[in-house]
């Protein structure tokens, strides 16, 4: 037989078989032809999520908040659910974020304030109390102090012979706010100086507080470590007070303290 003719019958025999296969394709019902099994797409309900990051203190709107797909079974208790609010967006216009959110974290109700509250009552927990204090950039870590760090609070006081004393009367207490005014250089740039620091305290906290701002020469706030967060922020100098809330100082003299009645007890020195 000749090349030409074994070549033509070659193209023959293998156009046949494709056209048996596509007519065998064609043929099978839409069951068989289904051979992959289909991927079920786990169910969804719409969740409130912030639209961008929202510091401490700053207010929800329609620009900062919006409803977005998330798993059912992955929906924690405190998230807001278009299915429970569904006008949550226009109900939560105005409230006040108590703690950082980012953008794209779902809104929980603990971390945000009734919108008719005021502001600083709204970050304030409860049994909690907003205390101001003069600060400068010496006095308030060069101007690092932020909203939501936390500070220890040291008060410089001077004692008989011009001797100077620092005592840390607060530690690592949270501070709400910084009172901000822009200052403007000689060379026309401008920079934020923080002038007040509100501190968060406990109702005792802020008993010495008081009474540190009426004794010191200077208060200083000392920026603490991101890491210390989770220590105890109770502490106070009680010391400052007595037992009715009034200052407390102990006279010294010649090694012995002198008492409110004249009397006096024998110390020792300590070097």
């Amino acid at each position: 037989m000749k090349p030409v003719r074994i070549i033509i019958l070659a193209v023959a025999v293998g156009s046949a078989a494709m056209a048996g296969l596509l007519a065998m394709k064609l043929t099978r019902s839409p069951a068989q032809r289904m051979a992959e099994p289909l991927v079920e797409q786990a169910p969804s309900i719409n969740v409130l999520v912030a639209s961008k990051s929202l510091p401490v203190g700053s207010r929800l709107g329609a620009d900062s908040i919006h409803w977005l797909a998330w798993p059912k079974d992955g929906v924690a208790e405190g998230m807001i659910t278009e299915e429970n609010r569904p006008a949550a967006i226009d109900d939560l216009a105005g409230a006040v974020v108590r703690l950082p959110l980012f953008d794209g974290e779902p809104v929980r109700q603990e971390k945000i304030a009734d919108p008719s509250n005021r502001i600083m009552s709204s970050l304030l927990p409860a049994g909690k109390r907003a205390v101001a204090t003069e600060i400068t950039v010496a006095t308030g870590a060069g101007g690092f102090i932020l909203p939501n760090d936390r500070v220890d609070v040291i008060m410089v006081r001077k004692s008989d012979g011009d001797v100077y004393l620092t005592e840390t009367v607060l530690s690592n207490v949270r501070v709400l706010a910084i009172d901000q005014q822009v200052e403007e250089k000689d060379d026309g740039s401008k920079s934020v100086i923080g002038t007040t620091a509100t501190l968060e305290l406990t109702p005792d906290q802020s008993k010495v507080m008081t009474v540190a701002q009426q004794m010191a020469e200077r208060i200083s706030l000392a920026l603490r470590s991101v890491a210390d967060a989770q220590e105890a922020d109770t502490e106070a100098a009680d010391y400052l007070l007595s037992g009715d809330g009034q200052p407390s100082i102990q006279v010294i003299k010649s090694g012995s303290i002198v008492k409110n009645d004249g009397t006096t007890t024998t110390t020792q020195n300590q070097q």
